[in-house]
């Protein structure tokens, strides 16, 4: 078996070749090889720089590093999470996973679901809104499942508020009757600072609306529901979540909760096998024919390879508007990280930095740097077949005709004396294609981009499971609030500035 090391030496030391030869020389064994179909998503690298090489190079690194192994790992509830000693388990929420947890999760989403039946049957009385509080993964999920599913009438009007800056908060307010509001306290742990301060003066703000018992109208979902019951929250209104289930991955769980009672619960159940479907394939498929281990490749290419600090994600698609948001956090959170699962340094870089935006609108905004900057960047298009207007049909052309032309207009360039009018061309792009933007290929969508990450850590040697990279800051945020840490004189006198202390 190939040794790691080697394999990282012979990445350093493979050339990639031009894209357009890549394409031409055999298009249709290059489409073989690189364009999979799973779950109704068509996921197309052909404009990649990876080759029939490299795969084997990367391949051999899979083996070196036990991608089997821990993949076995995280599927049988075994401790996929080193550094916190514990499993992550988030795939058994959708029914993969030691039967014991799959059994509890289940459990847990009837609990769930008896709620949403409960409120819809009127147990709180006339129900329109939904005040969402949380933050992170609590409640980016939610905010992308309700926007991209929501759009054509939902069973509630829901407003998920993350910030603690009072003028989110503020917002939701102005929309919402707090007679017919209810409000959900998402926190893993229920001791998130800027959470409960959120929830405190939503509190403040039903009592002053004249609600009769503030915390009656509160559902808390959380991993730690003692905490949630000394702050006040009647079991009953309760809906628990494993621990094993890490915070940017638990829209599966109670998290999910606001969607289901959006969308409904049959919506929630095919998002949820969706989700699955993928899980099957990423566990049963093999090498190179495993999509979210292929993409993983892909990903260490640019990375390890070709010294890429930023990957690019366009949503052509509306609905899809906050899959970067979301990307973001699942991707730089879980492989940010500098030391391998050994506690060594790594030695090479990890997660590039996540961004991008909308199609048609980033086209006029960043693409300028993409095709005719400095930085190498590989793009990632996502677009559906089918748009979810009646609308002309000229817009959805239009729009799918933008998406698919940006990645063959970044591949081949144009040549041109005149150097402010030349595109160099050979710059990368994966596109994504699903059938339909529905609960189910959602769900489908973000399993794979989960378990690519999850390939990805393995490739890396490193825990994608863990995040003590966000705790420094919001420990010395709360010893400056309190006054009760001493620090430099520059913060010292910005504090001051900025409080007026």
């Amino acid at each position: 078996m190939m040794k790691a090391d080697h394999a990282w030496q012979a990445l350093s030391d493979w050339q990639p070749q031009p894209l357009t030869e890549l394409v031409t020389a055999d298009p249709e064994a290059r489409l073989q090889m690189l364009v999979r179909n799973v779950a109704d998503i068509r996921f197309d690298f052909a404009k990649t720089h990876i080759d029939g090489a490299v795969v084997a190079i990367l391949s051999g690194l899979a083996d070196a590093q036990d991608f089997t192994g821990r993949r076995k790992t995280l599927f049988s509830g075994g401790i996929a999470n080193p550094t916190e000693d514990r499993a992550a388990e988030h795939s058994a929420e959708r029914g993969d996973g030691a039967p014991e947890s799959v059994h509890r999760a289940q459990m847990l989403h009837q609990r769930m679901r008896m709620l949403v039946d409960a409120i819809e049957a009127g147990a709180f009385g006339e129900i329109r809104h939904l005040l969402h509080i949380g933050i992170g993964g609590s409640a980016l999920g939610p905010d992308l499942l309700i926007d991209a599913l929501g759009r054509q009438g939902s069973r509630i009007d829901v407003a998920v508020v993350s910030n603690v800056d009072g003028a989110a908060l503020d917002e939701a307010f102005a929309k919402f009757d707090p007679a017919h509001t209810l409000v959900a306290v998402a926190s893993k742990t229920f001791s998130t600072t800027e959470t409960l301060l959120n929830a405190a003066s939503a509190l403040q703000w039903l009592e002053e609306g004249g609600v009769d018992d503030p915390v009656g109208r509160v559902i808390a979902l959380t991993a730690m529901p003692e905490r949630a019951i000394e702050w006040g929250v009647d079991e009953t209104r309760i809906l628990p979540f494993s621990e094993t289930v890490g915070g940017r991955y638990s829209l599966w769980s109670s998290i999910g909760f606001p969607a289901a009672l959006a969308l409904g619960w049959d919506a929630f159940a095919d998002m949820l096998e969706g989700a699955a479907e993928m899980d099957r394939h990423f566990r049963l498929a093999d090498g190179a024919d495993n999509v979210c281990l292929l993409a993983a490749f892909v990903d260490q290419i640019y990375a390890n390879r070709l010294g890429c600090q930023t990957r690019a994600v366009f949503a052509y698609d509306e609905r899809l508007r906050l899959l970067p948001d979301y990307l973001q956090q699942l991707e730089m959170e879980s492989n940010g990280k500098a030391v391998t699962l050994d506690g060594q340094p790594l030695g090479r870089h990890s997660a590039p930095v996540t961004w991008g935006g909308v199609g048609t609108d980033a086209q006029h905004a960043v693409f300028q740097l993409l095709h005719q900057g400095t930085h190498l960047i590989p793009v990632e298009f996502v677009v559906a077949r089918e748009p979810d207007h009646l609308l002309d049909e000229a817009h959805h052309e239009t729009l799918v005709a933008n998406c698919i032309a940006q990645g063959a207009a970044l591949m081949t360039g144009r040549a041109s004396k005149d150097g402010a009018r030349n595109y160099p061309g050979n710059r990368p792009s994966t596109t994504i294609l699903l059938d339909q933007v529905t609960p189910r290929s959602l769900g489908a969508l973000i399993a794979f981009y989960e378990h690519r990450v999850f390939a990805g850590a393995v490739l890396l040697g490193i825990n994608p499971f863990d995040q003590f990279g966000v705790e420094l800051g919001k420990e010395m945020a709360k010893g400056l609030a309190e006054g009760t840490v001493e620090f430099d004189p520059a913060t010292q006198a910005l504090m001051q500035a900025a409080l007026g202390e």
